[in-house]
């Protein structure tokens, strides 16, 4: 199965950083956004991509372009041109790039690389990692045949939690999880049928094409309870960044 991810967006909330460069290409631990959110896939065996490109697409292009001069070893004769590679460190991908549109919606990005899909495939959008189980995903699409799976999560809360018992505290609990109830992960599974519920460039797919499949019974959720988190905002960034301090970031800790 492909792995569709959308990463045409203007990343307007976390402008410091997208001046300059395409949100799925703001680093974390030396290494794009985008990386992290492949490796997820990779790690379970699904290592073709369609990126959805927009805005500094070009960006994304000319980054894997050089992506093995970049994670190899070389000697450079500069008089001949000639490069020879020591050893290559570079991932075993197969990654189509395509030019959806500067102004495109989410939906109309999906729609404009359905020519690239046969059959059913992954969706998820280049700026959010979780380490979430993609083979029990993919199972649990297959067992329920619908049109599409939506991954929930319940997101962790800005603020730590209190109980009191009149002034004293009884219990304290950091960042608890969110209590407004399960919100879109962002982890698709669809049958290429989802292409059908799309209309035009304008369409926003977590509007119009997500609202039709779950009126029509077509929408299943696999609820995933462990870590998971958006780059949605610099303080986002911060945080996934003060995250790899440890021997392994948390959304690479596979089960």
């Amino acid at each position: 199965m492909k792995v569709v991810i959308l990463a045409g967006g203007f990343g307007t909330r976390i402008s410091e950083e997208s001046r300059t460069m395409p949100k799925p290409l703001i680093e974390i631990d030396s290494r794009p956004i985008l990386w992290h959110v492949m490796s997820i896939f990779a790690h379970y065996g699904y290592t073709e991509f369609v990126i959805c490109c927009g805005y500094k697409g070009y960006l994304i292009k000319e980054y894997f372009h050089n992506f093995m001069l970049h994670n190899s070893d070389l000697t450079i004769s500069l008089k001949d041109n000639k490069i020879d590679i020591h050893s290559n460190k570079t991932d075993d991908w197969k990654v189509t790039l395509v030019d959806t549109g500067l102004e495109t919606q989410t939906g109309g990005r999906i729609k404009k690389i359905k020519n690239f899909i046969d059959d059913d495939f992954f969706l998820t959008y280049g700026d959010g990692v979780a380490n979430i189980n993609i083979n029990h995903l993919c199972e649990f699409h297959k067992k329920h045949n619908k049109i599409a799976t939506i991954t929930t999560v319940k997101p962790q809360g800005r603020f730590g939690s209190l109980a009191l018992e009149d002034d004293t505290v009884t219990k304290f609990i950091e960042k608890p999880m969110g209590e407004s109830g399960w919100i879109n992960g962002g982890f698709f599974v669809l049958k290429s049928k989802v292409f059908d519920y799309i209309e035009n460039s304008n369409t926003l797919w977590e509007k119009e094409p997500l609202e039709s499949l779950a009126s029509q019974g077509e929408l299943k959720a696999y609820k995933h309870e462990k870590f998971w988190q958006p780059m949605d905002t610099l303080r986002d960034k911060n945080y996934l960044e003060s995250l790899c301090n440890k021997e392994k970031p948390p959304w690479f800790e596979f089960n």
